[in-house]
C-alpha cells in the first residue's frame, strides 16, 4: 500500500461558478483557474498521483491547453482513475478537507462524497470529505481563496 498527499488553493473571483467536489455551490464568487478550479477534486487528484509516484495534476493536464478550459475536474479525476488502473493500482480510500471561511459547506458534504465515490468507483465508506475554516487567517481566512488538502491510499493489483 502507498499513500499520497495533495494540496490546492485558488483565489475567489466574481463571475465564476463555485464548484467543490463536483458540486455547484451557490455563492457570489467562484474559484479562478483554467478548468472549473475545483480545489477539492484537484487535491484528490494530486494525492492519488502522489501515492502512485505519477507526478501531479499539472503534468497530466497542463493549464493553457484548450481541451481543459472550464473542464469538469471530475472528468479529470476519471481520467486519472483509468491511468492508475492501467499502471496496476487500485484506489483504497481518499480523505479530503476543504478550507473556506464562506460559504458554509456542511449541507453539501454528502453530495460531494457521492460524486467522488461515483467517479472513483469505490464504496462511500472509503471516501471522506470534511470542511473547515482558516479562523480568519491568511487569504482563505480573509475570504479571498479556498484551499483543500487530501490524502489517498492505493494498493498494487499487479
Amino acid at each position: 500500500m502507498q499513500f499520497g498527499i495533495g494540496f490546492d488553493i485558488h483565489p475567489l473571483v466574481p463571475g465564476r461558478k463555485l464548484v467543490l467536489g463536483g458540486v455547484e455551490i451557490p455563492f457570489d464568487r467562484g474559484l479562478d483557474g483554467w478548468s472549473d478550479a475545483d480545489v477539492l477534486t484537484h487535491a484528490v487528484i494530486d494525492a492519488l498521483l502522489g501515492a502512485a509516484a505519477m507526478g501531479d495534476i499539472g503534468m497530466h493536464f497542463p493549464p493553457g491547453k484548450p481541451e481543459y478550459k472550464n473542464v469538469s475536474s471530475l472528468k479529470l479525476l476519471a481520467e486519472i482513475k483509468v491511468k492508475l488502473e492501467a499502471a496496476g493500482w487500485q484506489i483504497n480510500n481518499v480523505d479530503v478537507t476543504v478550507i473556506a471561511e464562506k460559504p458554509h459547506l456542511r449541507e453539501y458534504i454528502d453530495l460531494m462524497r457521492e460524486r467522488l465515490r461515483q467517479t472513483l468507483g469505490i464504496p462511500i465508506g472509503q471516501v471522506s470529505v470534511k470542511a473547515s475554516t482558516a479562523n480568519g487567517v491568511g487569504d482563505v481566512g480573509n475570504e479571498e481563496a479556498i484551499a483543500a488538502l487530501a490524502i489517498a491510499s492505493l494498493q498494487k493489483t499487479k
